[in-house]
Parts: C-alpha cells; sequence; structure tokens
C-alpha cells in the first residue's frame, strides 16, 4: 500500500486507480492548462497547440502519462462510507469532508497531485490502520449522529417564521 512520507498508509495500492479526470481537462476534450497557463510550461504548452490543445491522454488513457496530470476532489460525500457533507452558513464547526491525498512527492521532486473526499472518521482509520479508500464501509455511527445533528440546524434554518412570531418570544 502506498505510503505518506511520514510513512503512515494512504489506502490504496495504486493512486491511478482510483483518481478521476484531470482537472486541467475540458468538456470538449481539450487542455485547460496549455490554453489559460501556457507560461507554465512553455515546452508542453508549444506542443498541445501544435496539436490543437487537445489532451494528449484523453478521458481513457493513462493519467501518469501526462506530467501536468492533476485530480482534486470536490466531491459532497466521502468516497469510503458515502456520507454526505452538510455545511451550515456562518458555521464555525469542523467540516464532516476532508481531502485526502493519494499522491506524495516521489523524491524526485514529481508528483501528481490526486485527491479524493473522505470523512473525517473515515480519514483517520485509513492512515491509522489498514483501512482502504475502496473498502464498502458503512459510516460511523458517531458520524451520522453529527450529519443529523447538522441536518436539524439546516432545517430550523429552512423553517419559517413571521416577523411577529420571531419577536413575541
Amino acid at each position: 500500500m502506498e505510503r505518506t512520507p511520514d510513512g503512515t498508509p494512504v489506502g490504496v495500492d495504486d493512486p491511478y486507480e482510483i483518481a478521476g479526470v484531470c482537472d486541467h481537462l475540458t468538456d470538449d476534450g481539450r487542455c485547460r492548462l496549455a490554453l489559460a497557463h501556457a507560461g507554465v510550461d512553455p515546452e508542453f504548452a508549444a506542443e498541445r497547440r501544435a496539436d490543437g490543445y487537445a489532451c494528449h491522454v484523453g478521458a481513457e488513457g493513462a493519467w501518469s502519462d501526462c506530467r501536468h496530470y492533476r485530480s482534486t476532489t470536490n466531491e459532497r460525500e466521502c468516497e469510503r462510507c458515502g456520507l454526505e457533507e452538510v455545511r451550515i452558513a456562518h458555521d464555525e464547526r469542523r467540516p464532516l469532508l476532508e481531502a485526502h491525498h493519494l499522491s506524495y512527492p516521489d523524491g524526485e521532486g514529481t508528483s501528481h497531485e490526486i485527491t479524493v473526499s473522505l470523512c473525517r472518521w473515515c480519514h483517520a482509520k485509513v492512515h491509522n490502520s489498514f483501512a482502504r479508500v475502496d473498502d464498502d464501509a458503512e459510516p460511523d455511527p458517531e458520524a451520522v449522529a453529527e450529519r443529523e445533528t447538522r441536518r436539524a440546524a439546516e432545517q430550523q434554518e429552512f423553517g419559517f417564521q413571521s416577523a411577529s412570531e420571531r419577536s413575541d418570544r
């Protein structure tokens, strides 16, 4: 299993099996990095420009072949147990979901950024034991209780009270 620089497991053997589509890939199959940020790697941008900015890997290719591949999460549920995030505006509580890094520097200064969403409880299990990201897991009871507490607060925010009802309190 892959490990962090500190030696804790990341929960996968191959990060590219879990990783999603490249963040730079546009809906029409072009490389956004080469289109909008050519200065980052002018040689790479020139290669892509010569090919009409087409992604040289494509949605079905081996992402590890691209030196600028990046897959960062924006999911709203835990990759491992399916717990859904519930965020309430102006609430300072810690989020239920965290970005879990699957890829770390390889010692030669290069690495792809690959993250997935894990709930705090699964994140701890992955780093502190032999739990895997692709395990068939149920949400931790404490996680479900926290989510339901937030849902109740969210529902209360959606409730309508007239100004006269609020002032009667």
